[in-house]
């Protein structure tokens, strides 16, 4: 039988050998000096986070394919911690000096980190090794926080193990918490990345720094501490300049990426816009970048255009649904028919639609479509659109003008789900034109989505469109292309809802400049011949493009 007349007291936790443990000379009651302690720990942990959400976010835009991006950050980033872990015991007998140096460390890699591999790919054209390096250090100085913290909190009070072991990580995931949300909501479009990661770093090294040097100040000797105050007014005065420099660093490294003639250069809150060329003469001299990856180009996006939009005209086109094509060409495309009584576009980004309608070269190149009042836009993503009550009036044509299917935020609208709403919303008849990715590059891709297509129901007549200028991704992959690289071409697939659409060009199509019956046929027998059998369909739960 267990006695239970005396109340049993929970041991605290067993002295850590070569670690002083005579309570900390305090300037303050040791109940408020913990509560400064768990302070730190908070803002310490929402830096932290923030500083990690940055690399991923930046890994993503840079390199392209999120879901490796965040996978590759995210697991050297928690391999480094635990190292970080481990050497964190070589600090603890010097536990306030060794907590201050690694914030100072942490606040400087972490505030440059975005600065540092923007420049990687700007100058060099590869940001990988840099992503690796900054996860990995980053993720041990972030390792070596809590044990250090551990033995702060515990030479201010002793207490159970449990309980000091509790409240540090309560204060640690309320600060992720609110790393978590501040970064998108607040820092990124507030501040962008390179400035919202140095105010991170600033608010680190501040308060890191000033815990120690007032709290444990009589912890430190002389020396420790006048080289602590001149480790973070140094890496304060870095931070200082690097954001004063940041917007001159931003032009000259989107110079070094995009040439020259970047016209206009804005985040909106679903992508970074870039527009390059002279604001004069020939709008075929015009670029469009969306988050780094060439959209259009002047010089020959009329022959994608024309390949995307026509082959699906050649039949009742009364009403049309334009996805993606916030720039207006293909609707452009579109509006030349004059029996067309209304287009609709739906364009996840406003931004885009701003700029087409306004920039002087783009709406030259899109033949000032937006002026057209037939034409129609709808500001919604695509696939929560044809969900709702509006898809419900049926289209007699569906024109897909969307990203590449690898780039991983457009997965979904390359899905069977997407498929099948998009059918749902065509009249008996109908025809579907969807941009598949290039098809000389990657034809796995390619051949996805038209197995997509017809698990979807529906019936395809598949071809490509050549002439496509090559020197700049389009793709997934953000790296920068070789100029002397020969054309690709587009891969573009034709669909109906009852039967095979055939690809043909009629005689009153208007003012066709790089395409005819013939040269369709052809391109259909030649993608034929690139056929990738046995594909299975991509779909939202097991996306299969990569």
């Amino acid at each position: 039988m267990i006695d239970r007349s005396v109340p049993r007291r929970v041991l605290p936790a067993p002295e850590p050998r070569g670690v002083a443990t005579h309570p900390a000379a305090l300037p303050v009651r040791p109940r408020t000096g913990r509560l400064l302690v768990l302070a730190t720990v908070f803002v310490c942990a929402a830096c932290g986070l923030v500083y990690e959400l940055e690399l991923l976010a930046l890994g993503s835009y840079l390199i392209g394919d999120s879901v490796t991006q965040a996978s590759v950050v995210l697991s050297v980033m928690v391999f480094a911690m635990g190292v970080g872990s481990l050497l964190a015991k070589r600090l603890c007998r010097r536990p306030a000096f060794g907590f201050a140096v690694i914030e100072a460390g942490l606040a400087l890699l972490g505030g440059l980190s975005a600065m540092a591999l923007y420049a990687s790919f700007a100058w060099l054209g590869e940001s990988r090794p840099a992503l690796v390096a900054f996860s990995f250090a980053i993720g041990v100085l972030i390792g070596a926080e809590i044990p250090l913290l551990m033995v702060l909190i515990q030479r201010i009070r002793r207490q159970d193990a449990g309980g000091a072991v509790a409240d540090l990580f309560a204060a640690d995931y309320v600060g992720a918490l609110v790393g978590g949300l501040a970064f998108p909501f607040l820092l990124l479009p507030v501040l962008g990345q390179l400035t919202g990661a140095m105010l991170t770093g600033t608010v680190n090294a501040v308060v890191g720094s000033g815990l120690v040097l007032w709290l444990f100040r009589r912890d430190l000797s002389r020396r420790s501490r006048w080289l602590l105050i001149a480790a973070n007014v140094t890496v304060l005065a870095v931070l200082a300049c690097a954001t004063v420099l940041a917007d001159d660093f931003e032009r000259v490294a989107r110079r070094a990426v995009y040439g020259a003639e970047v016209r206009v250069a804005q985040q909106t809150g679903v992508q970074e816009l870039v527009l390059t060329g002279p604001a004069t003469g020939s709008p075929r001299s015009l670029d469009l970048f969306l988050d780094g990856r060439l959209r259009v180009s002047g010089y020959d996006e009329y022959r994608y255009h024309e390949a995307l939009v026509h082959p699906a005209m050649t039949g009742p086109h009364t009403r049309v649904l334009v996805l993606g094509g916030g720039d207006g060409l293909a609707a452009r495309e579109v509006l030349r028919y004059r029996d067309v009584a209304s287009v609709t576009i739906v364009e996840l980004d406003p931004g885009v639609v701003r700029l087409a309608r306004t920039d002087p070269m783009l709406s030259a190149l899109n033949g000032r479509a937006y002026e057209d009042p037939r034409l129609e836009v709808v500001t919604q993503d695509a696939f929560r659109w044809l969900r709702g009550p509006a898809a419900r009036d049926r289209y007699d044509v569906i024109v897909s003008d969307l990203p590449d299917p690898g780039i991983t935020p457009s997965t979904k609208l390359y899905s069977q789900e997407f498929y099948g709403l998009a059918a749902r919303a065509l009249r008996p008849g109908g025809r579907l034109a969807v941009h598949a990715g290039p098809l000389a590059t990657r034809p796995r891709t390619y051949w996805t989505v038209e197995a997509t297509l017809r698990a979807a129901g529906l019936r395809t007549a598949p071809y490509s469109a050549g002439g496509r200028l090559s020197g700049f991704a389009a793709g997934p992959d953000r790296s920068l292309g070789t100029t002397d690289a020969p054309p690709q071409d587009w891969g573009l697939v034709l669909a109906g809802r009852d039967q095979v659409p055939e690809l043909r060009v009629d005689r009153d199509t208007p003012w066709p400049r790089s395409l005819s019956t013939q040269s369709l046929r052809d391109a259909a027998r030649d993608a034929e011949r690139t056929r990738v059998a046995g594909l299975p369909p991509s779909t939202l739960p097991h996306p299969r493009y990569s």
